[in-house]
């Protein structure tokens, strides 16, 4: 039996995920008023915006069926970032530190899907409160909008599965209770239970509290936004130290880390796909390290930058401890390609995941087999169990959209009037929500230059890399609008 697109539904769980933000922006609202700061009038009428633009959404949906179907769901996951984002950069804009809507747009974008690319050509220069709501929009985004509202959404009447299903990354997800919003909460305690954990590390190592604050929410939620504008190069080697263990947890499947803090950590260790990230972040940041010391850096520096800079890019994160682009080529190149891969599924991080690719190698080697042994069975398999073909053909699905949309964004890009190689690191960068990249736009993730065209779309591209590119795509299909 067909139904009608259920609208009501739609409109009723906006206004409660954006009443949810409008709470978020009394926080940088209070920074304001406590720094006696110019701005602070901007983030009242901010606030007020978003408040009473959820409650006419709720009210819009106030005769909804409680039930979020599953194109519903879809819808409300793709559309969510958006208008997050679109309430999100009033503060930017009328505050006036970002008087153009482009820019402020960007920003916010990139706060929001953890990109972590900025226009900002001066970061210490702006004001606490925008600095927080820049680490306050990646830590929201970090873990996921849907997976916070999940866990409050059932207050509400309104169910959570579909939304769950519809934005947790990677190929397949866990739930750690039967109820779903039990899974979300437990998600969030632990989210929240490492960014207060880092923050005080930080504090402790010597860095002020509120960079320590702005600092651990960025690197949690693998954001990469920073207060100052070398990001953490000019902090000392133990909160470098600190930085680089906080991301490598962020990176990790969070239903493993649950496992873990609550006395298994073995069934952390046996996941394949962890197994598969550590091993890269290890083995990317001993190559780094070597060609650094060959370079003319010191041992520990080398270990520590090397180690820094490959988990910071495999993750996504986008932080950096040294100018990689003054690199020998070799070196800087490594990086580039590190930005193909990202941390693993139901994770904070972007990026392609660690399933996936690790589903693909042995696929290829699979089929290699084949071709040796053409009358042998010879299954793919991931953590003990054999695979599906469904699942085999959806990842090489997901490859191929999304070098597809590599390929367009840089002939995009090109068309910009910037060079192929630069072009080829921003699109790059931006689906895998990275935020640093090569050229002019290398480790300093400052993209004020980038024209205006292409900052519309590299705002586009980040949305289909944090949304894993089918949400996207879907809502371009004619089967979904259908009855």
């Amino acid at each position: 039996m067909t139904r009608l697109f259920n609208w009501r539904i739609v409109f009723k769980t906006m206004g409660v995920l954006t009443t949810l933000e409008a709470l978020f922006m009394l926080v940088p609202t209070f920074t304001a008023w406590w720094y006696d700061e110019p701005d602070f009038g901007a983030w009242i009428v901010s606030s007020a915006v978003t408040w009473l633009s959820s409650w006419w959404m709720v009210a819009a949906g106030r005769k909804a069926e409680k039930r979020v179907g599953e194109r519903e769901g879809y819808v409300i996951v793709a559309t969510v970032w958006v208008v997050y984002s679109l309430f999100g950069m009033l503060p930017f804009w009328l505050s006036g530190v970002l008087p153009a809507l482009t820019d402020a747009w960007y920003e916010t974008m990139a706060g929001f899907t953890t990109t972590g690319s900025t226009v900002f050509t001066d970061v210490a220069a702006q004001p606490h409160s925008i600095l927080l709501w820049r680490s306050l929009m990646q830590w929201i985004g970090g873990m996921g909008i849907i997976v916070l509202s999940v866990a409050i959404l059932p207050m509400f009447g309104l169910g959570g599965m579909q939304l769950y299903s519809a934005e947790v990354t990677g190929v397949s997800y866990e739930k750690l209770s039967p109820r779903i919003a039990d899974t979300a909460k437990h998600m969030w305690i632990t989210y929240i239970g490492l960014t207060v954990g880092e923050g005080v590390l930080l504090w402790l190592c010597g860095m002020g509290k509120f960079d320590a604050v702005c600092h651990a929410l960025s690197t949690i939620s693998t954001g990469g936004f920073a207060t100052h504008n070398d990001s953490v190069m000019s902090f000392g080697p133990a909160i470098q130290w600190i930085i680089l263990v906080f991301m490598l947890l962020s990176g990790i499947n969070f239903t493993q880390l649950i496992y873990a803090f609550r006395g298994k950590p073995q069934r952390m260790f046996k996941d394949e796909e962890t197994r598969w990230y550590t091993f890269a972040c290890l083995i990317a940041g001993i190559i780094l390290a070597i060609g650094l010391l060959i370079h003319t850096h010191g041992m520990w520096s080398s270990i520590r930058i090397g180690l820094f800079t490959s988990i910071a890019t495999i993750t996504s994160t986008g932080f950096v401890a040294a100018d990689y682009m003054i690199w020998p080529p070799v070196l800087w190149v490594i990086v580039f390609f590190l930005m193909f891969t990202g941390g693993a599924s139901g994770s904070t991080a972007g990026g392609m995941k660690w399933v996936r690719l690790a589903i693909f190698a042995k696929a290829a080697n699979a089929e290699i087999q084949r071709r040796i042994h053409p009358n042998a069975v010879i299954p793919v398999r991931f953590n003990g169990h054999t695979l599906r073909e469904q699942t085999t053909s959806n990842i090489m699905a997901f490859m191929f959209f999304y070098l597809a949309i590599i390929v367009l964004a840089t002939l995009w890009f090109c068309g910009c009037g910037i060079g192929f190689d630069e072009s080829l690191g921003i699109a790059v960068s931006m689906i895998g929500n990275v935020g640093v990249s090569i050229g002019q736009w290398g480790s300093s993730g400052c993209y004020a230059a980038l024209p205006v065209a292409a900052k519309w779309v590299a705002t586009f591209v980040m949305l289909i890399g944090r949304l894993e590119i089918f949400t996207v795509l879907l809502l371009f299909s004619r089967a979904l609008w259908k009855k």
